[in-house]
């Protein structure tokens, strides 16, 4: 999978992770602190990986209570805003900014856009930092933090000053996944912007 690179010392632990990677299911804590510094409550959340190009990422004050939904079926992304009643669907190659589920799930191309870069280790994580090579989209850092072949931490630094720092607490590597999980229709009376690719 990683044939085309010239020395296996380019390899990091973010690309070890993905070898072999078919299916990941996670839940985890974030906390987003503003650019103040100021911090926001804790929310929960769940993430979904089928590769490639599957994932649902949900966030809301509980598991099952999602605020935000992000689901690619591997043809759309869609992304419902429950705050705002509307849905946001694009073509799942449209080429918008990436998140971190895409780079996950594969349906972005990791060194065709990003600088890929170990970053060393600290307070027993190996992090991986991944940084957009063309002007910031949504976020202008990544960093991905292993122990192990086990991503646990990962801090995103957006365009607005923002940090969000998500900890995974429970995962499960290449275990089976409902492909129902990635199905998605927008709620009765939400309002939806674009239009879905068929």
């Amino acid at each position: 999978m990683f044939s085309g690179f010239a020395h296996a010392d380019l390899t990091t632990a973010l690309d070890r992770y993905l070898a072999g990677l078919e299916s990941w299911r996670a839940e985890f804590s974030q906390s987003l602190t503003d650019s103040r510094g100021r911090t926001r409550g804790v929310q929960r959340g769940r993430l979904l990986i089928h590769r490639p190009g599957k994932f649902r990422w949900e966030i809301g004050p509980a598991i099952g209570n999602a605020a935000q939904l992000m689901v690619a079926d591997g043809r759309n992304v869609w992304f419902l805003d429950s705050d705002l009643d509307q849905v946001t669907v694009r073509p799942a190659g449209s080429g918008e900014a990436a998140t971190p589920a895409m780079l996950l799930s594969g349906s972005t191309p990791l060194r065709s856009k990003f600088r890929v870069e170990a970053a060393g280790r600290k307070d027993g994580f190996a992090w991986v930092r991944v940084s957009p090579k063309t002007a910031p989209g949504e976020f202008k850092e990544m960093r991905f933090g292993f122990v192990g072949l086990d991503l646990r931490r990962l801090e995103i630094d957006d365009k607005l000053g923002q940090r969000a720092v998500m900890i995974f607490e429970i995962s499960s590597r290449n275990g089976r996944i409902d492909p129902s999980e990635f199905r998605f229709v927008p709620p009765p009376g939400v309002d939806v912007i674009g239009k879905p690719s068929e």
